[in-house]
């Protein structure tokens, strides 16, 4: 059985105070855990996600016993994504495919799961096509073609669109006060049995329009606050904020909506739970983390970057995720066009949690359909 091995990776430099640790902004790496399979080192892979700890992803063994090598990567924002800008992310996903390479392997396919399927298309589109030189508040970030080898193709699997449309589809819109998390507009509460499940197509209508428009108005208010604070002498060029009550999506209580084999309730717990939790997606951001993620203006939208590149795709659709779903699935595969070829696991959850035999046919599908190119 292949051993598993440490992988630590220079990287360079970002932002000021990206991170609390000293050391890390002196002289900023990243870190991954990786087995390598004996014989030929012709395939290996990425799985990369934002902020989440990959370093123990359940693809790492099963891809290594059919001969690949599968590196867990994580980013420089691995646990926090306070300060995340995706701009940043996507070198330091540069700087794994470059560690592969030079353990010999010939071609490098990215594994974007969950959080990490946005991130993969946002790299490769910038890889074959280098456009993004300023983050979208409009910093100028140093990104070189050298930094961004290109991959050979991109896996999806559970893949989310990108933050951009998790904070559009799950926002709370019942929210009154930015700075009350309790206060709320009952008529606009998903979680008021008045209005469902199930939800009629009127009041789906106008929870959407209003999703929009808080997202809206947090995005307006954050480009007025920054545009302050740099018009100040003195102030701070960013800022932190909290976002209240993020979990939201009527489809987390309606499963006729969007249908799938999913269960009622949000992937991380009672949906009403998670959306008032103190710790959840988006919660706490910074004015420049937010429209680099969260924001209309992101850059990495996943479909439209998929839309940008030129190499296969494999899509793995979870049948019974939560989080992700048919129209997730419409949306990559209406991007890639006949580039992409899609693959049903049957009654998968988001994390293959409990599900071993589910792991072992999404691993012999990547791999054989990785041999192929």
């Amino acid at each position: 059985m292949p051993e598993r091995k440490l992988a630590v990776i220079d990287v360079k430099p970002g932002s000021a105070m990206e991170s609390q640790s000293g050391l890390q902004m002196k002289a900023p790496r990243i870190f991954g855990a990786y087995e390598k399979p004996e014989g030929t080192r012709r395939t290996a892979c990425i799985v990369m996600h934002p902020t989440s700890n990959f370093m123990g992803h359940y693809l790492i063994s099963p891809l290594a016993r059919r001969g690949i090598c599968c590196l867990g990567l994580n980013s420089r924002y691995v646990g926090s994504d306070t300060t995340l800008l995706m701009e940043r992310v996507v070198q330091d996903l540069g700087a794994g495919v470059r560690f592969l390479q030079g353990l010999g392997y010939e071609q490098v396919f990215l594994v974007g799961n969950s959080g990490g399927g946005a991130l993969a298309a946002f790299y490769q589109a910038q890889a074959e096509r280098l456009t993004v030189t300023r983050t979208p508040d409009g910093t100028p970030i140093a990104i070189e073609p050298s930094d961004l080898p290109p991959a050979a193709g991109i896996v999806l699997t559970a893949a989310h669109a990108g933050r951009s449309r998790l904070m559009e589809e799950w926002i709370d819109p019942s929210v009154v006060q930015e700075d009350d998390p309790l206060s709320g507009d009952p008529e606009l509460d998903v979680y008021n049995p008045v209005n469902g499940p199930g939800f009629s197509p009127d009041w789906i209508e106008r929870f959407r329009a209003a999703q929009r428009a808080r997202r809206d108005r947090i995005e307006a208010w954050a480009w007025r606050r920054l545009r302050q604070l740099r018009a100040t002498p003195g102030a701070p060029p960013d800022m932190p904020f909290l976002i209240h009550r993020t979990q939201a999506d009527p489809r987390l209580l309606d499963l006729s909506l969007d249908a799938n084999d999913r269960e009622a309730g949000s992937i991380w717990g009672p949906a009403r739970d998670v959306n008032y939790a103190a710790n959840a997606m988006g919660r706490i951001t910074t004015l420049t983390a937010f429209l680099s993620q969260w924001a209309s203006c992101s850059q990495a939208d996943g479909p439209t970057n998929l839309a940008r590149t030129g190499v296969p795709v494999l899509l793995l659709e979870h049948t019974a995720d939560g989080s992700t779903f048919p129209s997730t699935r419409d949306a990559w595969m209406g991007a890639a066009g006949d580039r992409a070829e899609l693959h049903r696991l049957v009654g998968a959850n988001h994390y293959l949690s409990g599900q071993p035999v589910l792991v072992e046919e999404a691993a012999d599908r990547i791999a054989a359909w990785a041999a192929r190119f």
